[in-house]
Formats: C-alpha cells, structure tokens, sequence
C-alpha cells in the first residue's frame, strides 16, 4: 500500500542488529549472522505441522543438512559445508514456504528468494551462484533430511515419503536430532556451527 504521498509500497524489513535490508535490492552490507540465525530459529518447517513442543526450525533443519552433507560428501571443505548451512538462509526474511505453494506463486517468489540468497552468499564470502556440482550435493543432502523429517516429525509414512523425498541409502542421523528444539538453542547452535566453520575457514592449512 501507497503512503499519502504516493510513493511505492515500503520493501525493506528492519533487523534487529539495526541493519534495514532492501528486499528487492538487498545489499550484501546489511546482511548480519546474527540476524540470520534468530530469524531461521523462528522459521517454523512444514508449515509448522510436526511433533513436539517446539516447531522444528529452518536454522535446526540447516545444521542437519550441513551434518548429512558433510557424511555423503568426500572432503567436503569448509565452505562448502557453510554453502550448505546457508542454503536456506533467505527464508530469515522471506520464510519457509512448502513446495506446492511454491509451485503455484511461481516466479516472482523466486527471484526475490535468488536476490536474497546472492547477496547472502556474497557477504560470506561465497560465490553467488554456487558451482554446479556442490548444488546438486547440497540439494541430495536436503532431500535426505526432509525424508527423515517427513517419516520422524510430519507424519508421512516411508511409502508416501519416498514418492517426494529421497530415501537414504545409508543411516545418516538419528532420532535425537530430530527432537525440535527451544528457539534460543537452536539458535545458539546455528551461529556455533557457523563460527565453526569460519574458524577452519580462516586456519592456514597444515603441511
């Protein structure tokens, strides 16, 4: 909606860090860690419909991917495990939609989701568009988290999973990191594993 003046809708979000992000236009300077952990902590999957006390985050199913990515991939490097940990990292602002809804809103949806997701991994130090390759390797390793998910949390059973998710072919978690956890751990977790991975990043490699 138009203020009195005419000018254009607003399009940006404050951020608790004070940061104003441009949802349209966003600017790898006004993308915060710490904003993308609290946000991702709130961000409830599957439309919020799983067991538990707690909703099961985005920022819970992001470190679950990472580990499930980091067990199915050979050597994978530092930053390629926080390509991973990130690969939902737009959803801080603009949430988690389910797939079919994503399917009807179609393409205006995702190019914000693309501009968001850019500008995250330019200000991390990743390239905008990730190589083909680990792409696809982070997108195997979600699929195999969301089977896990859908048969331990949303209530689909292992034949009904199969048909939209990837079945593993290993044992690659188990049901304790399935247990939704308290917005706060989770989101203490998240910027811990980021930290992490930012630490390997920045340690000189050993001869």
């Amino acid at each position: 909606m138009a203020d009195r003046k005419g000018a254009p809708p607003r399009a940006w979000q404050r951020m608790l860090s004070g940061r104003r992000l441009d949802l349209l236009n966003p600017s790898p300077l006004d993308i915060e860690i710490t904003d993308i952990a609290h946000g991702l902590a709130r961000v409830a999957r599957w439309n919020g419909q799983t067991r538990g006390d707690h909703a099961f985050s985005v920022a819970q199913h992001s470190i679950l991917v990472t580990n499930i990515f980091t067990r199915i991939t050979k050597a994978p490097q530092p930053e390629h495990r926080l390509a991973a940990l990130l690969h939902d990292a737009a959803e801080y602002v603009i949430g988690d939609m389910i797939s079919p809804f994503k399917a009807v809103v179609g393409g205006g949806y995702k190019s914000v989701e693309a501009a968001l997701q850019h500008a995250i991994h330019i200000r991390f130090g990743l390239p905008a568009e990730l190589p083909v390759g680990l792409h696809k390797e982070i997108k195997h390793a979600d699929a195999v988290t969301a089977w896990y998910e859908a048969i331990g949390l949303a209530g689909f059973d292992e034949i009904e999973a199969a048909r939209y998710f990837r079945r593993p072919r290993g044992t690659y978690t188990d049901g304790a990191v399935l247990q939704p956890k308290p917005a706060h751990a989770i989101q203490a977790e998240f910027l811990e594993l980021f930290e992490a991975l930012e630490n390997e990043r920045r340690t000189p490699e050993r001869s």
